[in-house]
């Protein structure tokens, strides 16, 4: 019945939703150096715009860098004249009142993620300690509170490579340029040619401490950040034994306009994977002007409807209200079980997602002091065309067109003394005029509350589209920024 060959759609339908929410924010990815696609089953295109919101926040995560980066004491000496030799230390160093004016992203082709970080304004607290050996057997030594006023810009070009099929980002190529660097003591009465002295003396050296400390942790961060979304990337894609491989298959494409990733998609199943047949993924399928496209092959949907079915998941039971066959007569109180007899195919064709099925209807009769009785049961092959969209958080299902071939029937009621043409005849027209739309009546906000379990209407999803065509599907979006996903990730790295 093509109750259940809707069930299986839709449930691909939904991990298809929910994988291309799972990855906003996400950059890019490879395995090994390969130039071709075929054991790609998903890709992941985030174009310029897409990359313009995520950067809106950006400065939050450098923030968080500067924060978390450890400042070592900085020590030193030189010989003066007159003075003789003098020695310094900074210690117990760090930050306050740290601001960032703007932040810019660019895509340099084949090369890298450039980000831009303008007028990062910080000040560095701590305690100088400072002495000199003079000449007529002049000592001194002194401790006073500092601060050193900051303004820097930073430029971090980002590379990413991969190791075991996960992001690494690179951030080594990475420079922090100042344009304020102002030495303040305290507790000094007339502290001014102290304070030029050492700042003379510490000024290149503080620049090389922040530069090799902020970078460091700007590259800890990023990393971090990639296996952050790539975690909650496959908690999306995990539903009890089921789930999706989503290592990546091929080096990355960084182009002038998008950036994109390559995964294989393929199932797992109790621990067990499956083997994706060759990709037909071509980089010319996909195009630029929204901001993120996710392309899936449809053997990557029909290994789901596969382990959907392995773990007895598509069997629905209507009972009552929700499954009234006829009104007023002997059937009106019944119990309908709907279930697959083999695991749904799934093609995808300009017309639509084609679910292929045969499944089993058995009708039971509701009696209040005795166990069911089986009214009638039969088996049919079903081909059902299905277009899905999602609006205002909703999960919307549209059976554009369905085929019944009937194979079998066995009845307890007086059915069964109806010719066999009248027979599949009135199964055919249980099945268009009452099965599909009730299923489907069902399914739609069943899933839309799975979906958004899994926090999918946590996102501002912008004019959404699922695209149909020969093996593929294509979901194309535009998106205001995840900013339930930044908090996650900020409590994270606290």
């Amino acid at each position: 019945m093509t109750n259940h060959s809707l069930l299986g759609a839709q449930r691909t339908m939904l991990v298809v939703v929910l994988f291309s929410l799972a990855l906003l924010g996400t950059t890019e990815a490879c395995k090994g150096h390969s130039t071709s696609f075929t054991q790609t089953g998903i890709v992941c295109r985030i174009t310029r715009p897409a990359t313009l919101v995520l950067n809106q926040e950006t400065t939050k995560v450098i923030q968080r860098a500067f924060q978390r980066a450890t400042y070592p004491d900085i020590k030193g000496e030189k010989i003066m004249f007159l003075l003789g030799k003098v020695s310094y230390g900074l210690h117990n160093i760090q930050i306050s009142n740290l601001s960032i004016a703007s932040s810019q992203v660019d895509l340099k082709k084949d090369k890298s993620i450039d980000i831009a970080i303008q007028n990062v304004s910080v000040i560095f607290k701590g305690t100088l300690q400072y002495g000199y050996h003079g000449g007529w057997l002049l000592r001194v030594q002194q401790s006073v509170d500092f601060e050193i006023d900051t303004s820097i810009n930073l430029q971090i070009n980002t590379r990413l490579t991969c190791d075991g099929g996960r992001v690494q980002a690179d951030t080594s190529d990475c420079y922090l340029s100042f344009h304020k660097l102002a030495l303040h003591l305290h507790g000094e009465k007339q502290p001014g040619w102290l304070e030029q002295l050492f700042t003379d003396f510490i000024s290149f050296t503080m620049k090389l401490i922040l530069k090799g400390q902020v970078c460091k942790e700007i590259n800890v961060l990023a990393n971090i950040m990639a296996d952050f979304v790539q975690k909650k990337a496959a908690l999306f894609l995990t539903d009890g034994d089921i789930g999706l491989d989503i290592s990546l298959t091929r080096a990355p494409a960084i182009k002038d306009n998008y950036l994109e990733s390559h995964h294989k998609g393929v199932l797992t199943y109790k621990n067990q994977s499956s083997i994706l047949p060759d990709s037909t993924y071509n980089p010319s399928l996909l195009g630029d002007s929204r901001m993120l496209y996710f392309w899936f092959s449809d053997k990557v949907l029909s290994s789901l409807a596969k382990a959907a079915f392995l773990d007895k998941r598509l069997m629905l039971t209507l009972t009552g209200d929700e499954f009234k066959i006829f009104q007023h007569s002997s059937f009106s109180d019944s119990q309908v079980e709907v279930r697959s007899l083999t695991a749904p195919q799934i093609i995808c064709q300009p017309e639509g997602t084609t679910v292929k099925s045969s499944v089993s209807v058995e009708i039971r009769l509701l009696h209040q002091d005795r166990a069911p009785t089986v009214a009638f049961s039969f088996e049919e092959d079903i081909v059902t065309v299905i277009q899905a969209s999602y609006e205002d958080k909703k999960l919307i299902l549209d059976l554009s067109d369905f085929q019944i071939h009937h194979k079998s029937f066995h009845s307890a009621s007086t059915l069964c003394k109806q010719s066999q043409e009248s027979i599949q005849e009135f199964l055919k027209t249980l099945t268009a005029m009452v099965g599909i739309p009730v299923v489907i009546s069902w399914l739609e906000p069943a899933l839309t509350t799975l979906l958004n379990s899994k926090g999918l209407d946590l996102f501002d999803i912008i004019n959404p589209e699922i695209i149909t065509n020969k093996g593929y599907l294509v979901l194309q979006m535009d998106f205001g920024f995840p900013q339930h996903l930044l908090e996650d990730f900020l409590q994270t790295i606290i």
